[in-house]
């Protein structure tokens, strides 16, 4: 098995990666477009211009939001593919690893490939498709439609700015400690699996196995506390941003330092910040909730012995 998580990634799907970095690029320069397309319908229905030129613009804006739909489409329709053809070479090597180096029966063994084969292989697959698209496109739709911003209106677009610094603190502290929980509930479900294979799954006189899942339980509940605080956070800096925005647009609009069409660009900029913001996050997350993931696959019984030379034998 490859040794770290993005080898992993490269080994897979290696060649895949650069065609969708290619979707990731040309989704992300099609964003920016819409927000000035809708600046000048706003600019152009409040000055009153003829209603022929709204309606050539607002044909060039649904042209626009149709390409960036088709590529979106494509992109994920593809990303999902190779998500499914990583699942797949996972749940195979487990197999080909027993056909390779046959043992004597061992039930912590056993427990580690029903759960990897099961729960641990699908969510490690899936994030292949994304691995290295998915941070390229957020962060090219980041840098694109922030830029455009600060072209438009300098001071409001540090509004804009303001609303994420306090999130690059408080998200990796929050998300080390959903990894932690992660990786005990992983350790807690091989016990489960294990004990499942030693004894059936009807068979817990002693309490074993109810006691562990109370403890996935909680885990569990401790995951979702941390992610869904972690979102109120950050929900609420976005509407401080859109407070912000809302609050200086109409300073600078009555004191005549900017137009209408400018706030409106603003108010759909921060949303097509935020939603790559979230993604971005949500990718973050994902690494490192993944790399938890691989290792502990890796590192399984079954799999640490395997060989570069029988895991390349492997058919995708």
């Amino acid at each position: 098995m490859p040794t770290s998580l993005y080898r992993f990634v490269w080994r897979v799907s290696g060649p895949h990666q650069a065609a969708i970095a290619i979707l990731s690029i040309l989704l992300f320069l099609l964003g920016t477009i819409p927000l000035e397309i809708q600046r000048r319908i706003v600019n152009d229905a409040t000055s009153l211009k003829p209603f022929g030129a709204i309606v050539t613009l607002v044909s060039l804006y649904l042209l626009c939001v149709l390409a960036e739909g088709s590529v979106k489409l494509a992109l994920n329709i593809y990303r999902n593919w190779i998500g499914e053809r990583s699942v797949r070479w996972l749940r195979r090597v487990v197999f080909v690893s027993d056909a390779v180096h046959p043992d004597t029966v061992d039930v912590t063994k056993e427990g580690a490939e029903l759960s990897i084969v099961i729960a641990e292989a699908e969510p490690i697959g899936g994030f292949v498709g994304g691995a290295i698209s998915e941070p390229l496109l957020q962060a090219g739709i980041l840098l694109s439609v922030t830029g455009y911003l600060i072209y438009l209106q300098p001071l409001m677009a540090l509004v804009v700015v303001l609303v994420f610094c306090p999130q690059i603190g408080f998200v990796p502290l929050m998300q080390s400690a959903i990894n932690r929980r992660v990786g005990a509930k992983i350790s807690v479900t091989r016990q489960m699996s294990a004990g499942i294979v030693e004894r059936g799954a009807a068979l817990d006189a002693d309490g074993v196995q109810d006691n562990r899942i109370e403890q996935i339980f909680a885990l569990n509940m401790g995951v979702y506390k941390i992610k869904f605080t972690m979102n109120f956070l950050m929900n609420f800096l976005t509407q401080l941003g859109y407070a912000g925005i809302l609050a200086l647009g109409g300073y600078f609009v009555v004191t005549g330092q900017t137009e209408v069409g400018t706030i409106a660009a603003f108010i759909a900029g921060l949303g097509k910040i935020n939603d790559p913001w979230g993604d971005l996050v949500d990718w973050y997350r994902a690494v490192k909730v993944t790399q938890v993931k691989y290792e502990m696959v890796r590192t399984a019984p079954s799999l640490a012995n395997l060989s570069e030379e029988d895991a390349a034998a492997i058919a995708f």
